[in-house]
């Protein structure tokens, strides 16, 4: 692709959540939304194969569904209060299709089938976009009108975001799907924070976009999209395997990793809340992302596929791809837990 072509692309998707997060205008943050994906969906469709292009139309007709639900929202909105802005007067019909388009942009359940399969279809630095840039725009208009949402479908959202994302994840061997599932229980658990406290869906958020990054670096470093590819990391890079198996570990919230203070704050302030069924079925949940993640480092570390010897002497070879974000990543992504009184809200 041209170079300017680009550089206009990543700075449309750059600008598109911008928009979205500065402004309290609803029709400017419906304009920033349809910035970001019809500038994502010519990266989506770059590699011209049938994977890319199935994957690039089943995540514009998915957005463009929400966007046009949320467009109506906002006109009817306007026809009913004469504001660009919802107010407490606003029906509640109007939030409950609002909150299904930002669910459906999301990936929520039980519209999370198109994220799993678009993942899988596009290259992984664009999935690396996907799942992590492309989700703050919907999370920041969901932290604006948070008081206005009715709880009780916030809260059926949240825990079958969790729970999909816990099942799904279990019978996959492409590590992007993993991480797709992985990316629908997040989301589960901020929006299980939301009507409680949005501040601790902000931190959620921020720790899941820095446990993200290095693990789809990891991946993009060696082409591993495999859990059979990954098996041979330990020939070609054991510090990367070192460093993929931590943060799996932190992604799936074990102690003193930090992935494990977002699910700490999240139980304590349900229970804070008397919503103490929700926070045994998520730690519950919570068991079984830790057992996917798990069952990729031992697929890495603990067994040995087979190999030919000259791919055995691999990792006596200087590894010429070198990433300077990896290890600060990693070191953030791992180590951060004696922070947490300075980072609880």
């Amino acid at each position: 692709m041209n170079p300017i072509t680009l550089i206009i692309i990543y700075f449309s998707i750059l600008m598109g959540p911008t928009i979205t997060m500065a402004s309290s205008n609803l029709l400017l943050m419906w304009v920033g939304l349809e910035l970001s994906l019809l500038a994502i969906i010519p990266l989506l469709i770059n590699k011209k194969n049938p994977r890319s292009t199935e994957a690039a139309t089943k995540y514009f007709i998915t957005q463009a569904t929400a966007s046009m639900i949320m467009l109506m929202t906002i006109v009817l909105n306007y026809k009913q209060l004469g504001t660009w802005t919802f107010q407490q007067q606003t029906n509640n019909i109007l939030l409950n299709l609002m909150l299904i388009s930002l669910s459906m942009k999301l990936g929520l359940a039980p519209f999370h089938y198109w994220l799993p399969e678009v993942t899988q279809g596009i290259p992984i630095h664009i999935g690396l976009i996907l799942l992590t840039w492309q989700k703050i725009a919907p999370l920041s208009i969901l932290f604006q009108i948070f008081h206005l949402l009715n709880p009780t479908i916030t809260t059926i959202l949240a825990i079958s975001s969790i729970f999909v994302g816990a099942w799904g994840g279990l019978n996959q061997t492409q590590t992007r799907k993993i991480l797709a599932y992985s990316s629908i229980a997040h989301m589960g658990w901020m929006m299980a924070i939301l009507p409680y406290n949005p501040n601790l869906m902000l931190l959620n958020l921020v720790i899941y976009i820095m446990l993200t990054i290095p693990m789809f670096i990891a991946l993009m470093m060696n082409s591993t999209t495999t859990i059979n590819s990954m098996s041979l990391l330990w020939n070609k890079a054991p510090m990367i395997l070192i460093m993929t198996s931590l943060i799996l570990l932190s992604l799936g919230g074990l102690p003193p990793l930090t992935g494990f203070l977002p699910k700490w704050i999240i139980i304590s302030e349900l229970l804070k809340n008397n919503s103490s069924t929700m926070a045994t079925l998520m730690a519950m949940m919570a068991l079984l992302n830790l057992f996917f993640y798990t069952r990729l480092i031992y697929s890495t570390s603990l067994t040995m596929f087979p190999t030919n010897n000259n791919s055995k002497m691999m990792s006596h070879h200087p590894n010429l791809k070198h990433n300077f974000i990896m290890s600060t990543l990693t070191v953030m992504s791992t180590l951060t837990l004696p922070l947490s009184p300075q980072l609880i809200p």
